[in-house]
């Protein structure tokens, strides 16, 4: 008699568990969906802003494989840091790669600045290679601002292309040096 109590006890919490479970990967699922289409929403928000701040920009992003949209927080006294959420979209499929950005170095300066980053890539390689980690964003955001800063450029350099934007509008020269971004997995 108690062995059949103890067996319908652990039946009982097997199926509140799996139900539980259920609900819980049901609600994660909600909230992710959420979080892809702020994050869609935002980029897309940004894509105007700058389309709008530098038209050029448009024949730029006709000619791109794919393209990147980022907003970042970044702030520092001396040792600077700031991270980020983003969307990558690969304009043959369609494809969304969600992601995150995190950066850190040394530098004068203090306080704090909210902005959005914009990456084109000329090809499907360097969207490839951006996407799965095998990216150098020193180099490239050197070569990408050169003299006159990102925002007189109306050419891919190295194959990618920047844009900068704060509140205060489209930014002369994008840094993003010493810039990782990675996937984030909850959201793929």
């Amino acid at each position: 008699m108690i062995s059949m109590s103890i067996q319908r006890f652990f039946l009982l919490a097997a199926a509140v568990t799996f139900t539980f479970g259920t609900a819980i990967a049901q609600s994660e699922g909600t909230k992710a969906e959420a979080r892809r289409q702020e994050i869609d929403k935002i980029a897309q928000r940004t894509l105007d802003d700058l389309f709008k701040a530098q038209p050029e920009a448009k024949e730029l992003f006709g000619k791109a494989a794919g393209y990147a949209v980022f907003t970042a927080t970044k702030a520092g006294f001396i040792v600077s840091g700031g991270s980020g959420t983003g969307v990558v979209i690969d304009k043959s499929t369609g494809k969304h790669t969600y992601m995150r950005m995190g950066m850190g170095g040394i530098g004068l300066g203090i306080g704090a600045q909210r902005y959005s980053l914009v990456i084109m890539f000329e090809k499907e390689a360097h969207l490839q290679r951006f996407v799965q980690g095998g990216w150098d964003s020193s180099a490239t955001a050197e070569a990408a601002a050169g003299k006159e800063g990102v925002a007189v450029r109306s050419s891919f350099i190295n194959g990618v292309a920047f844009f900068q934007l704060t509140d205060k509008g489209l930014m002369a020269h994008a840094d993003i040096t010493g810039t990782r971004f990675w996937v984030i997995d909850d959201l793929n």
